[in-house]
Formats: C-alpha cells, structure tokens, sequence
C-alpha cells in the first residue's frame, strides 16, 4: 500500500497512471492519447493475453470476457481520450471499463484488478515493445497507403507531360533532352522502389516481444 489518492470519478484510468503523470509530465509531454494506433495496438495486445490466459485456464472466463470487451471497444475507437499517460510510462483505463461492463464500480479491483489480470503473466517490458511494433505496422500502412496515391499522381503527370520536351541536367549544366512525362515517371518508380523498401523492413515488427522475462531473456 503506497497510499491513496484522489481519481476524478469520470476517468477511467486509476492510481497507478495517475502517479505516473504526476511523477513524469515534464519528461515529453507527449501522451499516449496523441497515437491512435498505439492505444488500438496496446488494446490488441490485452486482448490477446486475455485470451492466452483464458486458454490456459488461469484467468476465470467472466474477467477474460469483460477484459476483452474493453479491448474490443478500444480497437473500435472508444475511451481513446481517456489515455492520458506519457507515452515513457505505463498504466491503462482497461481494468476499470471491464469492471463496467461486469456490472462493478471503478476501482473495485478485487473484481477485476489492473496487475493480477489485465496484466497477467506480462511486463511492461513485453507488452508495451509489441504494441509499439503492431502501431509501426499500422502507421507503414497508411504511409504505404498515401505513397501509392502520390505515385498514381506522378504517373498521371509523366502520361499528361509525355510530349514536353525539356533539357536534362547532369552536375548543374544543360544536357541531353527528355520529357517531363520521363521526369515524372522517374518519380514514381523512386517511390515505388521506397514502398518495397518500407514492405521489407515492416515484416520485422511481425518478430514481437511477447512471452519474454522483464528483461527479455
């Protein structure tokens, strides 16, 4: 026991996430709440260890089951104003909207507690390093995403530009001519070449850290 202190009765997160703000906001400023993809993916992950442990036997079937709909809800867009701890630190709301939805008061932990079963048989070690590789995952697919659309465009130009004769230019000086339509072209197979690079190196967030001791043995 630490102690107590006061939670606002409408926030979801709890003592632990409180201190954390308190004891780290002057390290960024910058919360967890500013990435989307991150609070779908720290979602995902505690949906999945409910699963695991529900699996497993260890985590009863009603407190994997209201742990999940939390997650499912998060996933969905839900509570996301609601993550308010630095991006450095841990603490989560999950506990308390699973407590909810068992039909249990915030902060009745002994229903539904943040460590002993949102968190079970995890470490923020783990958890949080995985999440951060499924959000990257994320984040790569809409940058991919605008790419491919950049890359349409410099298409359509190298087709609209293909009869415009320009001169080439090689170490500041006139050279031999081209199109526009060449130069645009030009663009889009550098870009393209960029998404094969970016493809590539996603495939290495699919190695996840989960399962792991706290110091990744």
């Amino acid at each position: 026991m630490l102690g107590e202190k006061e939670v606002p009765a409408d926030a979801y997160y709890g003592i632990q996430t409180l201190r954390g703000i308190e004891n780290f906001q002057n390290i960024s400023g910058i919360t967890i709440g500013d990435y989307p993809n991150y609070v779908k993916a720290l979602a995902m992950v505690k949906w999945a260890a409910a699963k695991a442990n529900q699996e497993l036997e260890i985590l009863p079937d009603d407190i994997a089951n209201a742990i999940t709909r939390a997650c499912e809800e998060i996933i969905g867009g839900k509570l996301h104003d609601h993550s308010s701890q630095l991006i450095c630190t841990g603490g989560a709301g999950t506990s308390n909207r699973a407590l909810e939805l068992m039909g249990h008061q915030k902060g009745e932990y002994q229903y539904c507690h943040p460590n002993n079963h949102v968190n079970m048989s995890q470490s923020t070690n783990d958890a949080y390093p995985t999440s951060f590789k499924l959000a990257f995952i994320f984040m790569n697919e809409e940058l991919v995403a605008d790419l491919k659309l950049l890359i349409q465009a410099f298409r359509a130009k190298g087709e609209e530009f293909k009869e415009v004769l320009k001169m080439g230019r090689t170490q500041l000086q006139d050279a031999v001519p081209m199109t526009m339509g060449q130069e645009f072209e030009a663009f889009a197979a550098n870009l393209e070449e960029e998404v094969d690079r970016l493809n590539q190196m996603a495939k290495l967030f699919l190695e996840v850290n989960m399962g792991a001791t706290a110091i990744g043995t």
